[in-house]
């Protein structure tokens, strides 16, 4: 356990004058939550967790907590999976950074390896691709036009803006030689899809951005880490999950078969089955999915990139960076595949 690096008693008096509760608070720092920081808390026999951006944001886009608040209070009631909220702070004197409080959520995060129960029941993990993509469906379903979302989205030339926006980022970090990165911008400028049907999207839609349930059989019960939440796209979200999903030499696929803790190969959907799943709930035309896959994949290679090139000039010492060479480059071959 850290020692907390804010005042408790300040938060515990923001909190109940906040939410008119009442009580000792309890706080304790926890591990995950991606960019931003966990922490749990208990008042009486109430159990929340705690969203704080960095106290060194790298990003105020990326790390706006205030505003991730504001989008799952937009889709709260809606039907889409998201945290029951209680507050948000954008005082800094609280906490030393923004954060907002959420009901806690007793579930499992799916990364390289699955839970033990899931393990022990082969036969319930086929679920765990059908609630992924039943889940997105939920989401991609909300009326975002006069909600919240609306105004903090810039959904106009959405897919005409992409490639020129992530190039422009590499250029920002861009140190090496990547075989395929410019080929594949300009197969997907030359074949961008038309602008269609736009709808929210979680913007890193994968396993271990929701919470699955403990018991069987897997069950989604919210997703998680609205930060990067968007109006574009919705094809967007579904390839990029996929890009994470269980394929053979997939260096980040979560739980792959064979793998210590991985999903039995029996049980574990292909990407094809689960594209088709989304296809059939929402009668979406997936007949240039293809592109999507590239752009993914060429998209991910690029954000990896940058903290590979971080290691590369010692100011990371992260050994998942200097990992992530290995991976930016696999991205990058598979993007060609799929650019053709």
């Amino acid at each position: 356990m850290s020692e907390l690096d804010f005042d408790l008693g300040g938060f515990t008096d923001w909190l109940n004058s906040e939410t008119g509760r009442t009580g000792e608070v309890i706080v304790t720092r926890m591990k995950g939550g991606g960019s931003c920081e966990m922490f749990e808390m208990a008042q009486g026999t109430d159990r929340f967790a705690i969203r704080r951006a960095p106290l060194a944001a790298v990003s105020d886009t990326a790390h706006n907590v205030v505003r991730e608040f504001q989008v799952i209070d937009a889709l709260t009631g809606s039907g889409a999976r998201v945290p029951e909220l209680l507050a948000a702070c954008d005082d800094s004197e609280v906490m030393g950074a923004p954060f907002y409080v959420m009901r806690f959520i007793e579930g499992e995060v799916i990364r390289r390896k699955l839970p033990y129960q899931y393990i022990d029941s082969p036969e319930s993990q086929a679920t765990i691709g059908e609630e992924l993509v039943d889940a997105l469906v939920e989401l991609h379903a909300f009326d975002w036009r006069g909600s919240a979302i609306e105004q903090l989205a810039n959904p106009e030339h959405f897919l005409e803006r992409q490639v020129e926006r992530w190039l422009q980022q590499l250029e920002g970090y861009r140190s090496r030689e990547l075989p395929g990165v410019d080929e594949v911008a300009g197969w997907l400028e030359r074949n961008r899809p038309a602008e269609g049907e736009l709808t929210v999207m979680h913007g890193d839609y994968k396993t271990d951005n929701a919470m699955f349930s403990k018991a069987l059989p897997p069950r989604i019960l919210s997703l998680v880490d609205f930060e990067m939440t968007t109006v574009g796209d919705p094809l967007i979200d579904l390839a990029w999950a996929m890009i994470f999903w269980p394929e053979e030499g997939n260096l980040i696929a979560i739980a792959a078969p064979g793998g210590e803790g991985g999903m039995a190969a029996e049980y574990c959907q292909s990407p094809a089955v689960l594209i088709n799943r989304y296809a059939a709930a929402t009668g979406r035309d997936l007949s240039n999915f293809q592109w999507y896959q590239a752009f993914a994949a060429w998209k991910l290679g690029i954000v990896l990139e940058g903290s590979y090139a971080r290691y590369l000039s010692g100011e990371s010492k992260n050994p998942n960076h200097e990992f992530f060479g290995f991976v930016v480059d696999q991205l990058l071959e598979r993007a060609v595949r799929f650019a053709v």
